[in-house]
């Protein structure tokens, strides 16, 4: 996949190192941050709290069709840091981040290298650049950014870390909601007008299954056109999605005698107050508009998924397996009881969230010290092609020998995954080397007891301490 890269973009793993060394922080005086869009703004004023405010560059306009004015270059050429999207939203902002002196960190989202970037569905050269629909890209980026403003601003790294805790938390705990609480959504089909929820699509299984036009920009293709609107008329779908904010010239054509529901999503906070709220408003609005339009049964109250984690457990584990753990002896739901077990699934070439994910397991292990013997850690592969019996081995001893690796046929990773509702997807970049790929995974702890049945399910973000604690309400009870 081309990579568009203006001069001052670098890399999140870059600057960290620059700006650990050179603070840009100016005394007292708070930081100067500029956020191009609103979604990301609230991601990192919510970050900043407390702190300073970010800067909102681009408010109620099309991101496509903005061009910052002179006031806004001037306060952009005095920003320590700029943050926005890429090339593919904010095209207007590329020649002037170029231009900027090289003192302003700018820091292009899109060329995070541990996100999942999808490639435009109507240009596989370019990338897609609604990532913030996928609410896991947050959470593999907040920590970098985090460490980013701390290494900046080091008299407020306490502000930042506080922070970058509770949005953790808040974010884990939609995506627990995303995950149980809207299962409703996949029973319909829709189209889309504007192609913007493909993040969301692979997500969370929504199956929306054509769109209009991959941007606002220009007019859309009539053969596009017609083909949806021969989807909607011959009733092959009954939800049509469009976006707030983006002119829609030919709804009119598209539904006119259909009787079809339609849904206006707001992916960009179009009219809404920015702020360090909004970006959980926006994920609420869209998730309801998909929800209303597709009429999709069983759904189920937004309140009640305050309790995601504790819900919809039912057969979560049950089920019979054969696996093989990296010393090659025999892994069946039999030989697992005794102790209780933590299991979790990743694969060892995972870049960032299994090492972290095993880190926080371990830090709340040693929290409980002596009573850390009556549990038993599984790092389980969902990459069983690469992850061999040698490989698991090789992985697991970098953490100590309390861990078991699990590998097996793919056919019974498969199916172990599927007894834990575990999901997982491969991922290959276009253009990339094949062998390269990646894995999209659940990326939680699973917690049985001695007799192998399942307890409960923590969510991936989750502090040390709060692990701690419920593994240690676990075993008094």
């Amino acid at each position: 996949m081309k990579r568009h890269r203006s001069r001052p973009s670098v890399l999140l793993a870059l600057l960290l190192i620059g700006l650990s060394v050179i603070p840009v922080s100016h005394g007292a005086d708070a930081l100067r941050v500029m956020v191009s869009i609103k979604p990301m703004h609230s991601i990192i004023a919510a970050l900043m709290a407390g702190a300073g405010t970010p800067e909102l560059l681009i408010d109620d306009q099309i991101p496509y069709r903005f061009t910052p004015n002179e006031e806004q270059q001037t306060a952009m050429a005095r920003a320590d840091i700029i943050f926005w999207v890429g090339a593919e939203l904010e095209p207007g902002l590329a020649a002037r981040l170029n231009g900027l002196p090289p003192a302003v960190k700018v820091i292009e989202l899109l060329s995070h290298q541990g996100m999942k970037v999808l490639p435009s569905r109507s240009d596989p050269d370019r990338r897609d650049p609604y990532f913030w629909l996928d609410n896991r890209n947050l959470l593999i980026i907040i920590d970098d950014i985090a460490r980013l403003l701390q290494g900046a601003d080091p008299l407020r790294s306490h502000l930042y870390a506080r922070n970058r805790r509770n949005l953790l938390a808040r974010l884990s705990r939609i995506d627990r909601e995303y995950e149980y609480g809207y299962r409703g959504m996949k029973a319909g089909l829709g189209v889309q007008y504007f192609d913007t929820l493909h993040y969301f699509e692979q997500a969370y299984a929504l199956k929306i299954i054509d769109h209009v036009s991959a941007t606002p920009e220009g007019e859309p293709d009539t053969l596009a056109l017609l083909k949806v609107r021969e989807r909607i008329v011959n009733g092959e779908v009954g939800c049509l999605l469009y976006e707030k904010g983006f002119p829609v010239k030919h709804r009119t054509l598209l539904t006119a005698d259909a009787g079809i529901r339609q849904g206006e999503l707001n992916s960009l906070g179009f009219a809404m107050p920015a702020g360090p709220d909004l970006y959980f408003e926006i994920m609420a609005h869209n998730t309801e508009t998909i929800r209303d339009c597709l009429d999709a049964d069983g759904r189920k109250p937004v309140a009640a998924t305050n309790l995601a984690v504790a819900h919809d457990v039912g057969g979560i584990g049950d089920g019979q397996f054969l696996l093989t753990d990296h010393l090659g002896r025999l892994v069946t739901k039999e030989s697992m009881k005794g102790k209780y077990q933590i299991l979790y699934f990743g694969y060892t070439f995972c870049p960032d969230i299994c090492p972290t994910s095993l880190q926080v397991m371990f830090q709340a292990l040693d929290i409980l010290g002596e009573k850390a013997e009556r549990f038993q850690p599984y790092f389980i592969t969902i990459d069983p092609e690469r992850d061999s019996v040698a490989v698991m081995s090789n992985y697991v001893r970098y953490y100590g020998e309390r861990l078991i690796g699990v590998t097996g046929s793919p056919v019974m990773i498969e199916r172990m995954a599927h007894n834990f509702k575990a999901r997982y997807e491969k991922v290959v970049e276009e253009g990339a080397d094949p062998s390269m790929y990646l894995m999209d995974h659940t990326a939680s702890l699973y917690i049985l007891d001695p007799n192998g049945r399942f307890l409960t399910k923590l969510a991936h973000g989750i502090e040390p301490e709060d692990v701690a604690k419920e593994l240690l309400a676990l075993i008094k009870e």
